[in-house]
């Protein structure tokens, strides 16, 4: 999984941006600027979220906000990795305009945008083969609870840096685990790789990856079934994150728009995401942290 705004589920906390002066007044969706197209940032190949063929969950909904607002959608597609806003939201030629406004899926709290009331929340999760002694887990507790000479046989394959290289490492089990890069130089590489290839070939076990990836990619295996299993954060060690869409700082109406739009399509986007595979977690559900 690439270091992506989508995947680098920062904890961080957005501070509120005050407007200066008594008389100030609260932007309104109607003083941003026309708009002759939805231009959106996304990665050519990185589904369950985007890709070329407008196949992704944002893609869907970009479109259904294109529908709304009487737009044709256009993408500007940049590998999402590091430097993507810097090389998409951010990118501006001195004779032409920003090549895309909006990226539809951000941590709620990356600072690296202005960032839209979260729309989603999902958690890690393990997906594992059914029919191969692991059909009693339906929890990560239940996982722990495996004998010990069991455990000692499972090749748990992980992304490194995310919050499934922390859990083993508590647990005691860094020695089960089977880390894959989330930097890759290979334009090809796609997140679901490590389920689509790895997984269901009997290289590893378990995986633990990111929920709308383990989600989607388990719908599309066929031979074994894979079982998605979501995780309950833990106190000190979040797996579970709010997600949200990004714009360009300095642009609050525009902003404003985009929060109008997920307000409005609220429903239609929980049944994309629901469609899609995306474990969906209720924010009350959150372990202390």
């Amino acid at each position: 999984m690439r270091a992506s705004p989508a995947c680098a589920l920062a904890a961080a906390v957005l501070a509120a941006l005050g407007v200066a002066g008594a008389a100030a007044q609260p932007p309104s969706a109607a003083d941003a600027p026309e708009r002759k197209v939805l231009k959106v940032c996304q990665d050519p190949n990185n589904l369950p979220f985007s890709n070329t063929g407008g196949e992704g969950f944002e893609n869907k909904i970009a479109e259904l906000f294109g529908h709304d607002l009487g737009l044709p959608v256009s993408y500007y597609g940049f590998p999402n990795r590091m430097n993507f806003i810097r090389n998409t939201l951010r990118y501006k030629l001195p004779t032409e305009d920003y090549p895309c406004d909006i990226v539809m899926g951000v941590p709620a709290g990356f600072d690296q945008v202005s960032v839209t009331r979260p729309y989603y929340r999902s958690t890690y999760s393990l997906v594992y083969p059914k029919g191969k002694g692991l059909d009693a887990i339906r929890s990560s507790d239940d996982l722990l609870a495996l004998p010990r000479e069991r455990l000692a046989t499972l090749r748990i394959g992980l992304y490194d840096r995310s919050p499934a290289s922390q859990w083993l490492a508590r647990h005691d089990l860094v020695d089960r685990g089977v880390p894959y890069s989330m930097m890759n130089a290979d334009p090809s590489q796609y997140p679901g790789q490590l389920i689509e290839r790895d997984l269901e070939q009997g290289k590893i076990d378990v995986a633990i990856v990111w929920g709308p990836i383990a989600g989607f990619f388990a719908r599309r295996a066929h031979a074994p079934e894979l079982v998605v299993v979501p995780m309950r954060s833990e106190p000190g060690l979040a797996f579970d994150f709010a997600m949200a869409m990004g714009v360009r700082y300095g642009e609050p109406a525009w902003k404003q728009q985009v929060e109008a739009l997920l307000v409005k399509h609220r429903s239609e986007i929980q049944a994309i995401l629901r469609d899609y595979g995306v474990p969906l977690v209720d924010s009350a559900a959150s372990a202390p942290q």
